[in-house]
């Protein structure tokens, strides 16, 4: 139908060649002579451009994260999917992952490689391993993933207390009652939603990868568990940190609300440190057996 209508019949840019993510956010995303068009409306301290109308590069990245105030047209719908680049719905900076249709890469490398290390049980330890060695600092002899988390559970029982000291807030131990979220403490809560805000970026990274977030080396039942595990990899790092500054804030502040304090600490750190594509890196370096 109407060949060459909005460059469907131009080539396609391997993934390996692009540029990986673009953030957009207030403005609309549209087709225009074959490509895609950004018009930016008033931007705020958190958004990348000023006002303007912007041709976008089609086929130089992989996935486009569309933040809040955007909207998006058929036919830009229509040349994305044909460019095989993905478009995800984000929250501000990427805090949050609303939906995300399934990037279709040239090549199915990565997810094969991941299926085939997950299925060896030997391969898969191996992984659990290289992934505590990025996140403490050190490679563990030990072959029984129990043994792992309980050394990693121990690892994280003074990695809170020594970011609560210095931080300067009372610590009491990690609490948290799915049945009842919001009677924890403020640092208790801010820890759920700095890691919400975490693994909604490592599910952004995943999904950019196109890598199997059913398959996990760490976590096993949730159905996002290798973005369990991506996230798991920044929890010192940066989820610790973040949340217990917004506990801190919210302490001195109390008008102040604890999850949007929390959410924008993180959204903010996610942004200016680049961990979501530092998280794609990670996850290819992983899954290729790079690295430690």
């Amino acid at each position: 139908m109407l060949k060459g209508r909005l460059g469907l019949d131009s080539a396609k840019v391997p993934h390996a060649d692009r540029a990986g993510c673009l953030y957009l956010a207030r403005g609309a995303l549209t087709a225009r002579d074959g490509t895609l068009a950004f018009l930016q409306g008033e931007a705020t301290a958190a958004d990348a451009l000023d006002p303007g109308d912007y041709a976008i590069p089609l086929q130089g990245v992989s996935i486009i994260l569309l933040g809040p105030g955007s909207t998006v047209s058929h036919d830009a719908l229509r040349l994305l999917a044909h460019a095989r680049t993905a478009l995800a719905a984000v929250g501000e900076d990427g805090v949050r992952l609303y939906t995300a249709p399934p990037l279709i890469p040239d090549r199915s490398g990565l997810a094969r490689l991941q299926a085939r290390i997950w299925a060896d049980d030997d391969l898969r330890v191996m992984t659990a391993r290289r992934m505590y060695a990025l996140r403490l600092g050190e490679v563990f002899p030990h072959a029984d993933l129990n043994v792992l988390r309980g050394i990693e559970g121990a690892r994280m029982k003074e990695t809170y207390a020594l970011q609560a000291q210095r931080i300067g807030i009372r610590w009491q131990g990690r609490r948290y009652d799915r049945g009842a979220p919001m009677a924890a403490d403020l640092a208790n809560q801010a820890l759920n939603h700095a890691a919400s805000a975490v693994e909604a970026a490592a599910a952004i990274a995943v999904c950019a990868t196109a890598t199997i977030p059913q398959l996990g080396f760490i976590h096993e039942d949730p159905g996002q568990s290798f973005v369990l595990d991506v996230a798991d990899l920044y929890r010192d790092s940066l989820t610790i940190p973040c949340a217990f500054k917004a506990a801190k804030l919210v302490q001195e502040r109390p008008s102040e609300n604890i999850e949007r304090m929390t959410r924008r600490f993180t959204g903010a750190a996610l942004s200016r440190q680049g961990v979501i594509p530092e998280m794609i890196e990670r996850i290819k370096a992983l899954i290729e057996g790079r690295g430690p």
